[in-house]
């Protein structure tokens, strides 16, 4: 009999890192793979990018509508609690051997908390990192000591988890799996990515993600206007915009955008989801990408493509050279943006490191997940 390996996502960004784990998982010869599917990938709002899933050859065993129509920290929290009730429904039907779990957001800790209740396994993925800017850095942390496997993207991000009391002996380093796409993943090219998205990329052009920072009382909308006139220095580039996250404060972002690209219709294009290939595909072909997303630190370097991190969201993450840090404020954004269109700079981002691996992490994971017998209780392991 097979074991049966579920695997949750709620986001189009989690899922882009997830799918060639998803592939392997489904073309292993021990495993059955199972997808839980929830959170903004049911909201009309956001794309509805459950379909995509569907596109991509995958059967969706559960659906969870958990998202309330709110990013108020009181919209967020009861959108957990209605979450925590469908999964317990889902999980109960779908009976897993294995929960697998990516990150740290607040629909992954609703997932995850259920499933400890319930006596599932749960292997995260990319633990040990840290994000001070957001709470999902808490998240994180509280999803690992959770969890019975960890999969984790470097070296010190292994240490951190064992420093947290996880056996070693189940923590391992495999990489980003974000990079599989590197090695795995065709690419369009500018001709095709245009035709794709029906807007004309006829000018070098931005890739632009910017999200709240929720651990701090910050203005989301005050911090993307100063991003947004930022980009108004730079007219001779276009700007593919995309939605932010359904965290608290990131509604208010959409209407910025969305008037932003009215305004300026042949040099911007908002867009609530690229999926995953177009994404890549633009990242290959732009100038740099800018805002504060994770792909920026963790996967945009592998392109050799340089990125401008904006406040302090993604602080506390290993960054590549090609990484820019800058604050909330067009003068800074601005600078760094110059910084990473000069030509000396650009080449050197060609050619840096990048220390999240180097495209294998889906096939190591499935390769543990092949041999796991099962869960024993777990014992908190002292550092000596």
């Amino acid at each position: 009999m097979k074991r049966k390996i579920a695997v949750f996502t709620a986001t189009r960004a989690e899922y882009g890192l997830l799918y060639w784990l998803m592939k392997d998982i489904q073309a292993s010869p021990v495993l059955e793979l199972q997808v839980l599917v929830s959170g903004m990938h049911l909201s009309p709002e956001f794309g509805e990018t459950w379909k995509d899933i569907v596109e991509d050859g995958f059967v969706i065993g559960a659906k969870v509508e958990m998202l309330l129509s709110s990013d108020s920290s009181v919209g967020v929290a009861k959108s957990m609690g209605l979450g925590a009730i469908g999964f317990a429904d889902a999980l109960t039907r779908l009976a897993p051997d294995v929960l697998v779990v990516l990150g740290d957001r607040f629909e992954a800790l609703a997932m995850v908390q259920t499933a400890t209740v319930m006596r599932i396994p749960v292997a995260h993925l990319h633990g040990g990192e840290i994000t001070e800017g957001a709470y999902d850095d808490a998240f994180r942390h509280a999803i690992s000591k959770l969890s019975y496997l960890h999969f984790v993207a470097a070296e010190p991000y292994r240490q951190r988890v064992v420093q947290m009391g996880e056996t070693p002996e189940r923590v391992f380093n495999v990489g980003a799996f974000g990079l599989d796409h590197m090695l795995r993943t065709s690419r369009m090219s500018r001709q095709e990515l245009s035709e794709s998205l029906n807007f004309a990329l006829d000018k070098p052009f931005f890739v632009v993600t910017y999200h709240p920072e929720t651990a701090f009382q910050s203005d989301s909308a005050l911090e993307f206007q100063e991003l947004l006139a930022a980009l108004d220095s730079f007219p001779e580039h276009q700007v593919i915009l995309t939605y932010p996250n359904a965290d608290n404060g990131g509604r208010a972002i959409i209407p910025l955008l969305e008037a932003y690209a009215a305004a300026n219709p042949k040099r911007v294009l908002a867009i609530p989801s690229l999926g995953f290939k177009r994404y890549l595909s633009a990242v290959a072909l732009s100038s740099a990408v800018i805002g504060n997303s994770s792909s920026g630190i963790i996967e945009v370097p592998a392109f050799g493509i340089p990125s401008v991190n904006i406040g302090a969201r993604q602080q506390g993450r290993l960054a590549a050279d090609s990484v820019l840090h800058c604050k909330a404020q067009v003068n800074s954004i601005r600078d760094s943006i110059m910084m990473a269109l000069d030509d000396v700079f650009a080449e050197r981002c060609r050619h840096v490191s990048n220390p999240y691996g180097q495209g294998s992490a889906s096939a190591r994971t499935v390769a543990v997940l092949e041999q796991f017998g099962g869960a024993t209780p777990k014992i908190f392991h002292d550092l000596v």
